[in-house]
């Protein structure tokens, strides 16, 4: 019969002749073993970052380790008292973020991370950064919001289906109801009409149907046997409604303000915007939509400077836009928005600051079938007088040498600044070497990734891949209105990187907010000028030199901040 206790165990072990771990030639074993995987480390993208970190930032992150390893043997058990979950779901660090939400909003490691200086959001769309509790509050009180249909929704199944959208009209009729048989298509009725006539439950229900409407469900993102193209088709449809919602002046103006303080409010002072252009923008009070872009964009920057100029934004660096045209259009469409872009350059230097493609990469065009119509855009920038850089998505695929996994090829071939996603670059050795010659960074959206079901969970995510690789990247929230994560902070996408890795720490994720200042585009430069300023980091001479100083600043305050609150003297133990 086997010994149990420890005693018996070391005696049985000595006796049939196992080595001791205190042995000599064991421990030079394991000295070997620590060794080679400190020399791994060394080709981590953070490895430098870590070496130059103050005395303080290292109390720091010592204190935040011991906190994520108290919280995973409390929190983040099964056996935790204050179970936020059924009982047939097994808790765990790293669970899947729909399920982990509520429970990572109530520990201390959320504390912490909502206090960190996050620097640059370098990848969101514009219509799926929306507070929507507030901005259905501001059509409920904006004069002439109405809710349009393309037919009655009285079942079940066209309340899931039923295409419908919000716009401005200067009359609508009260007595008619989206919810009977006899509702006309495209009629608007009033929002708050609409609202109070929802038949489960009135304004409260109504609510709720749009949010079930604009935003991934736990099932939904959880039913991986479907694989993702249902779920992409859920994610497409949320956009126009979303869009809709904002894309009247008296809102967006308020939605644009809004956002950068939420940003702000969140560590985040930078934030490089995409937006489809294909939902159209309507002024106040007309009923047409707006022939362009123009006053759309001049509304933008008009908030973002005043937002910068005011109390609340002082601290707000600013905001640019990368235009985006969807992937899936035809010919004729590509160069339509391409055309649109130059001309919005033109009037608006200062706030357009690149070109992409966006759209389900599975289902839309490949990067090489795009070629003839890129080098056209390549051309007419030149014949304009105007720079518009590449920023491209890229490899958000769980394929392997497909059409849209060879993505990457393109999109590197073709100069991008930085790549959207890279989830599958960690397949491709060779690109992951010209990625880290070429200073290219990668855009990741972990929480995005897991949501549309190309991970199961952060466990499973590439990222850390890359990262042992040497690749520069930085968290982004992508789309957050419709993911889930209900802010438009990134909040819940650095949590789930600092729970879910253990070779991340707080270390790790200094360097990928650090890292999203050293790629942000502030401003225009050359495809020289970009890699050199990428390179000369905070000993160069400019404006990315400034911010990433300034940030550094902000960091040590932020590692004094928590050396102070959750110190030696602070009881570690999880609160009663």
């Amino acid at each position: 019969m086997a010994p149990n206790d420890t005693e018996d165990i070391e005696a049985w072990a000595q006796a049939e002749g196992v080595p001791s771990l205190s042995d000599p030639f064991i421990q030079k074993y394991l000295s070997g073993r620590d060794a080679l995987v400190e020399q791994e480390k060394k080709q981590r993208s953070d490895y430098h970052f870590r070496q130059s970190l103050s005395p303080m930032a290292l109390e720091a992150c010592a204190i935040v380790s011991q906190i994520r390893f108290q919280e995973q043997q409390t929190l983040w058990t099964k056996e935790y008292e204050d179970s936020l979950l059924t009982e047939h779901v097994d808790v765990f660090p790293g669970m899947m973020f729909s399920l982990a939400k509520e429970r990572m909003e109530k520990s201390k490691l959320w504390q912490i991370v909502k206090k960190m200086p996050k620097g640059a959001l370098l990848h969101c769309h514009l219509e799926a950064m929306v507070d929507l509790d507030w901005a259905l509050e501001e059509a409920f009180n904006t004069e002439g919001v109405c809710v349009i249909a393309d037919g009655p929704i009285t079942t079940e199944q066209q309340r899931r289906k039923t295409g419908f959208s919000f716009t401005y009209a200067k009359v609508a009729k009260d007595d008619v109801s989206v919810w009977t048989e006899d509702y006309s298509a495209n009629t608007p009725v009033p929002i708050n009409t609409a609202a109070t006539k929802f038949p489960d439950g009135g304004k409260t229900g109504f609510i709720e149907w749009i949010r079930s409407r604009v935003t991934i469900t736990a099932s939904e993102h959880l039913s991986h046997h479907e694989g993702p193209n249902e779920v992409w088709r859920k994610f497409m449809s949320c956009f126009p409604i979303l869009g809709s919602l904002i894309y009247y002046e008296p809102i967006f103006r308020k939605f644009v303000r809004r956002m950068c303080k939420q940003l702000l409010d969140d560590g985040v002072y930078y934030v490089d915007m995409r937006s489809a252009f294909y939902t159209p923008y309507r002024s106040v009070g007309k009923e047409s939509w707006d022939e362009d872009w123009f006053n759309m964009l001049a509304h933008i920057e008009d908030e973002i400077e005043d937002f910068k100029k005011s109390e609340d934004g002082k601290d707000f660096w600013g905001a640019r836009m990368i235009w985006t045209t969807i992937r899936q259009f035809n010919k004729k469409q590509v160069i339509e928005s391409m055309k649109q872009c130059i001309e919005m350059k033109i009037e608006f230097p200062d706030l357009i600051a690149g070109y992409d493609l966006v759209g389900q990469e599975d289902l839309g065009r490949p990067l090489s079938h795009l070629a003839p119509e890129l080098f056209w855009f390549r051309k007419a920038c030149t014949q304009e007088g105007v720079d518009i850089p590449f920023f491209f998505h890229a490899g958000e695929t769980l394929g392997d040498g497909d059409s849209t996994d060879e993505n990457l090829f393109d999109a590197i071939i073709l100069g991008t600044r930085r790549i959207g996603h890279g989830f599958s670059l960690y397949k491709h050795p060779l690109l992951i070497d010209m990625v880290k010659e070429k200073k290219i960074l990668v855009e990741s959206c972990p929480v995005s990734n897991e949501v549309l079901r190309l991970s199961s969970s952060i466990m499973s995510h590439p990222l850390p891949a890359l990262l042992a690789r040497g690749v520069p990247c930085s968290l982004c929230n992508d789309d957050p209105t419709i993911l889930g994560q209900g802010v438009s902070g990134m909040s819940h996408d650095f949590w789930q990187a600092l729970q879910g890795w253990e070779n991340l720490g707080l270390e790790g994720l200094g360097s990928l907010a650090e890292n999203s200042v050293r790629w942000a585009s502030f401003e225009d430069y050359s495809a020289k000028d970009w890699t050199q300023d990428i390179k000369d980091g905070s000993m160069g001479k400019g404006t990315r030199a400034q911010k990433l100083k300034e940030w550094t600043k902000r960091w040590e305050r932020y590692c004094a901040w928590i050396v102070e609150e959750f110190g030696v003297d602070e009881n570690l133990e999880p609160e009663e």
